[in-house]
């Protein structure tokens, strides 16, 4: 049976999966940085669950999960990096220390759950890691230039780590969601605390006051989790996996402009090569 592994889940998608999870029958870790919110989740399931206080940016908690998921079950098979939290903010008004923190819960905290697992994936020559993206890892908006960054960070890292760990046996999928009705633009959403009025029209609109998104977000956290369900069984998986019908209009509308600017510009750009004439 494999074990399942998920960061982020006392609520949102991340509590959604683990339950789907669970109800499918596997063994599964659920984490949250207080376990104590877990207890009704895993207490139907005593025998293939088991909750881990885990903070993903701190080392030792990174390291007391995984060897938890090993000592009880024998190992993680699928790891899913869905901890983080949101920041709006536009790139002037950002904290730094606030933008730090964002890095290390979206970024640096997903490497060190990656790093922590591959050794045992290695071994086994088997193993998937999702790491949960957004469409801001494929586009950003004023006002999410720093959430953006982290997500674009989390897709290059996973882009090159499937080319290195694909011919060891292990898949990389990268979860692309829309907007879901989470609490991620309630609890989940910090802000930079100063707002600069030139913005106003800019980034403002996406200050958290300003955002009258939260609970009427087209996706059903339930649905995708049985999706993401789907993909790990599948003998093939996606690289990247889009989750939403509004994830699908966007990143498509983005994708189709930049192949427009590229051809817009394709003879100035190959006008930069060396040429035997000049």
């Amino acid at each position: 049976m494999k074990t399942w592994l998920i960061t982020g889940c006392s609520s949102g998608l991340g509590r959604s999966l683990a339950q789907a999870v669970l109800e499918a029958g596997y063994n599964v870790v659920v984490t949250a940085r207080n376990p104590r919110v877990l207890e009704s989740l895993i207490s139907p399931f005593p025998q293939t669950s088991v909750a881990a206080t885990l903070d993903v940016t701190k080392a030792d908690q990174v390291a007391g999960a995984v060897k938890l998921a090993e000592q009880r079950f024998g190992g993680v098979d699928v790891l899913v990096n869905n901890a983080g939290h949101g920041y709006r903010g536009a790139v002037e008004e950002g904290d730094e220390k606030e933008v730090a923190d964002l890095f290390a819960a979206n970024f640096f905290g997903a490497v060190s759950l990656i790093k922590a697992v591959l050794p045992g994936m290695r071994a086994r020559r088997a193993g998937t890691i999702m790491n949960v993206s957004s469409i801001a890892g494929r586009l950003a908006l004023p006002g999410s230039a720093y959430y953006s960054a982290t997500k674009f960070a989390i897709e290059g890292m996973s882009d090159a780590l499937r080319k290195e760990v694909g011919p060891l046996g292990i898949r990389v999928v990268v979860v692309d969601p829309g907007a879901f009705r989470t609490d991620f633009a309630g609890r989940s959403l910090e802000q930079a605390k100063t707002a600069i009025a030139d913005y106003a029209d800019t980034a403002g609109p996406r200050r958290k006051e300003n955002d009258k998104t939260d609970g009427t977000q087209p996706g059903d956290p339930a649905r995708a989790a049985r999706v993401l369900i789907k993909v790990v069984e599948g003998n093939t998986a996606p690289f990247r996996i889009l989750l939403g019908s509004d994830a699908v209009r966007i990143v498509n509308a983005e994708l189709e402009a930049q192949r427009r600017e590229i051809e817009d510009w394709k003879e100035l750009s190959i006008s930069t090569d060396f040429s035997a004439g000049n």
